[in-house]
């Protein structure tokens, strides 16, 4: 085995360890990671960008920092690298929210969670793809290329942010940034066997992340495993003054709890099975591998009680409308007057500002992105506005309403995270409304507000990933990271070792030659 493949497939965690040893330089760490994604990139296609040259010097500096004594008091992740999904802005390295209509833009700076990754001497691997102004479950959607599931490479990654699950996956870097609007990051961890996990809204700083639905957007963390992201939740977490949604409080001591779960005690902690989010289309073998991870959590001393969220099967309509009104609003700003394409009208057809901002947006935005504004923009529209957007804000509350009943009842909720395991490209392409169903576990939590997080939970019958949904109250995120650790242990121990060792990978192979 070549060293670089040694290397990548440590855990964050144990990379950190290794470079506060002194026995692995993040320099080496970064080079390791550049060769895996030189190997891996014509199968997998994650990344949009690699900034290998940006990478190289910030991990010679952290590791001149480290030389000098000067590392000290920096996060426990310090000179491990990352990657980061091209929704979020990126001084002097390409962000297109993988949209032609963002086509070469290069940020004058930088998002507040890339500063904090910054100062902790994380360096930057690159920008991964996603649909197109993260509006997609599949990642499909993205104006550039398609993205492969490391796992089946004629399917799928989850969407929107299948690039992040996909170079987590396929070991081309141990850590990501996502950002999940209605399970962005956690159907994409479903569906590639990775950790996603969405924080309390606001307990992440959402300023640089480019805006879809500003009520339910968050960036959270992709990884291998329950304590790496936990981990960098506390790096990127607290509160930023920026960003006028953001919570006041301290960032949850969330590595303490993983690693309190890793123990596997779960004595105490009662535990919410969603009656709603089960059953009637969800694949057999996502409820099989389920019910199986429920039965481990019972062993290890967890209550498991089931919960009714009557309102839960709303979320579903209610989003739609939610979500595509603030994508309307937010995508207004994409004109061709400021920055990015400007298309002007051909010759014939008057100069006319507004002709311009028509034939730009027309050039710049794919389907799903037009289809969404469409659709907002209706349900904003004079005449409708109470009747949807209205309605859809009134069983958003019964649906808080619901998660509050529920968590006086029990310590955090689960659920199958996605209904299927990935599907092959062009499976769901014709049909909105089956492509919409994916996030239908997902959603919930967005609208809430609530953190939720999805580990992998197996395979299913047709060898492809499963995951499994956990759901804390707000601003109590490290509520689900105990349970999820202590879970993703015992599937460990029944698996012989972590899932992700198991994946095929032609990619390190030809490494290793």
């Amino acid at each position: 085995m070549s060293q670089a493949t040694e290397l990548v497939k440590l855990t964050a965690a144990q990379m950190a360890a290794k470079i506060k040893a002194k026995e692995v330089s993040s320099r080496e760490l970064v080079d390791a990671e550049l060769d895996v994604i030189e190997s891996a990139e014509p199968s997998i296609e994650a990344f949009l960008h690699v900034s290998a040259d940006e990478a190289r010097a910030q991990a010679d500096a952290f590791d001149a920092k480290l030389a000098k004594g000067e590392a000290e008091g920096l996060p426990e992740l310090a000179g491990v690298p990352i990657a980061i999904k091209d929704m979020i802005v990126t001084k002097g390295i390409p962000t297109t929210a993988a949209s032609k209509i963002l086509e070469g833009w290069v940020p004058p700076y930088d998002a507040t969670v890339i500063e904090k990754l910054k100062a902790a001497g994380m360096p930057l691997l690159g920008k991964t793809n996603l649909d197109e102004f993260a509006q997609g479950s599949s990642t499909e959607h993205s104006a550039y290329q398609l993205t492969h599931n490391p796992w089946d490479t004629e399917r799928v990654p989850g969407g929107s942010g299948g690039g992040s699950a996909s170079a987590v996956a396929a070991f081309e870097s141990p850590l990501a940034l996502g950002t999940d609007t209605g399970g962005s990051i956690r159907q994409p961890g479903a569906l590639t066997g990775t950790v996603g996990v969405k924080p309390t809204y606001g307990g992440v700083s959402r300023f640089g992340a480019i805006a879809m639905a500003s009520s339910l957007d968050q960036i959270g963390p992709v990884s291998r495993t329950v304590l790496d992201a936990a981990l960098l939740q506390e790096v990127i977490g607290g509160h930023d003054k920026r960003d006028s949604t953001s919570i006041p409080m301290d960032v949850p001591a969330l590595a303490a709890a993983a690693r309190q779960g890793a123990k596997r005690d779960l004595k105490g902690v009662k535990v919410g099975l969603v009656k709603e989010l089960a059953g009637e289309g969800f694949q057999p073998g996502v409820e099989a591998r389920f019910n199986e991870a429920v039965k481990l959590l019972e062993g290890m001393g967890a209550e498991v009680v089931e919960v009714s969220c009557p309102r839960f099967p709303y979320a579903l309509a209610a989003y739609y409308i939610i979500m595509p009104s603030e994508v309307s609003s937010n995508l207004a700003r994409y004109d061709g007057m400021r920055y990015g394409l400007r298309v002007m009208p051909p010759a014939g057809v008057p100069q006319t500002a507004a002709n311009m901002m028509s034939y730009t947006r027309e050039a710049g935005f794919g389907d799903e992105v037009k289809r969404r504004i469409i659709l907002g923009t209706y349900a904003l529209s004079a005449g409708y506005y109470d009747a949807w957007y209205g309605k859809a804000q009134q069983v958003r509350t019964l649906i808080i309403e619901d998660f509050a009943k529920a968590f006086e009842q029990v310590d955090v909720l689960i659920s199958p995270t996605s209904p299927s395991t990935a599907f092959k490209f062009g499976e769901k392409m014709d049909d909105p409304l089956a492509m919409y169903v994916n996030d239908i576990a997902t959603i919930p939590a967005n609208l809430a507000g609530t953190p939720a997080m999805s580990i992998p939970a197996g395979l299913s019958d047709d060898g492809l990933p499963v995951g499994f949904q956990f759901i804390a109250p707000q601003k109590r995120d490290e509520l689900m990271y105990k349970p999820a650790a202590a879970l993703e242990a015992a599937l460990e121990e029944q698996w012989g070792g972590p899932i992700h060792q198991s994946l095929k990978t032609p990619w390190l192979e030809s490494l290793n030659k």
